[in-house]
Order: C-alpha cells, then structure tokens, then sequence
C-alpha cells in the first residue's frame, strides 16, 4: 500500500484504532470485530507480547482490508522489524529521529509524537507527514487549536485520552484523525472475548468520524 492510499485510509477514515493489550494472542477476533464495526485503520502497539507475530497474522487474514500500523515504535530496527511483518505505517510515542528518516526513506508513512509546539514543528521537518499530539488529553481540544493557529500546515493526529464525548471536539479543532485506545479496545472486553461490544464500539466512532466539522 503507497504512502499516498495510507494517508487517504487515515484521512477518510478519521479514527484509528489502537490496541495496547496484554499480549497479541486475540488480534484478529479484534481486527475481525473493528472491521465489523466500520473502523479499517488499526494501531497494534510494540508493547502488546507478540505484537509482531499479531501484526503478521492480521495481515494474513484480512490483506488490505485493513490499513495496519505498528505503535510505540523506538528505534529504527523496530520499524524494519513491523514492516517485515505487514505494518503500513509506523507511529511514535516520541521524537525519533532514526524512526522518522528511516520512513521517509523507505517512502512508509511516519506519525511521530510529540508535545509542544517546537516538537511538532521539527517531526514536521524531519519528514514525518503526521504528528501525534500525545498526550492529547493534556491541553484538549483548545491547545490544539492554539496550534494549528500560527503552524496550519501540521497534519495532527491526538492520542491520549481520546472518548466518544470529545473525539468530535479534537477533530473540529483541526486533527486530521483521533486515535482511540482503551475506549474503543478495552483489555477486559477482549479477554473475556466480549467481541460484540467492540463492534458496537467501533460503530459508535465511526459514527462519529462521518459527522461534518466546522
């Protein structure tokens, strides 16, 4: 999938799902429910147990369907490693720089986390198209308003605190997409296999993803 298809899943899609579990053994009855539920961009964090051989077997399973991304990536070998095993794009929870140009070069799509102002900005001219504003939770919806006012040409993506009360707030605020984590995939639901609720999870925010902003 081209850097240009990633970055339209991303943006016509406007949520992306993001699994940080206790290890990687239920991902595609996840991803299975997530699609279910309308949501097609899916962010398996490194810090879930097996999340590699997770990343491979949802690739396995359903190809393109999904729009695949490996999270909480710090290093380059990590980068190499989740694109071997079918990984999309690459996100960061930090500026890394050897991250960043490593996606650029490979010509894979990067969202590089960052915080203040001057962070975004130098993962922006570093090479990364997307920053994760992390966490978002931090300042809300106004701080990322507050920035994209002197910066408009940072393309922001918030994490961190993300809910189905202000995921619409960030996006009219100017994110491109919000990234949604433990109230989209909750560990208890899926350990007890409750698949169905994160159906209707994914349903609920993508609801919310298609509703005109501002």
């Amino acid at each position: 999938m081209s850097m240009a298809t990633v970055a339209e899943r991303i943006e016509q899609g406007r949520v992306i799902a993001l699994a940080r579990l206790n290890d990687g053994r239920r991902l595609v009855e996840v991803a299975r429910a997530l699609l279910a539920g309308g949501l097609s961009v899916f962010e398996l964090t490194l810090t879930t147990p097996g999340a590699l051989e997770a990343l491979a077997a949802v690739r396995a399973e359903f190809g393109d369907a999904f729009c695949l991304g490996a999270g909480t990536v710090l290093d380059r070998d990590s980068a190499v490693r989740s694109l071997a095993a079918g990984a999309q794009f690459v996100v960061t929870p930090i500026l890394r720089h050897d991250v960043v140009r490593f996606c650029r070069d490979e010509g894979v799509v990067c969202i590089c986390g960052a915080m203040t102002p001057s962070e975004m900005q130098t993962a922006w001219e570093w090479g990364s198209p997307y920053v994760k504003c992390f966490p978002a939770n931090v300042g809300g919806p106004g701080y990322l308003r507050d920035v994209l006012g002197p910066l408009p040409h940072l393309r922001l993506i918030t994490t961190g605190g993300v809910t189905a009360a202000n995921a619409p707030q960030f996006l009219e605020a100017g994110a491109v997409a919000v990234a949604v984590g433990s109230q989209l995939v909750d560990k208890q639901l899926v350990e007890t296999e409750q698949f169905a609720a994160i159906t209707a999870r994914a349903r609920g925010f993508a609801q919310l993803a298609r509703r005109p902003t501002p």
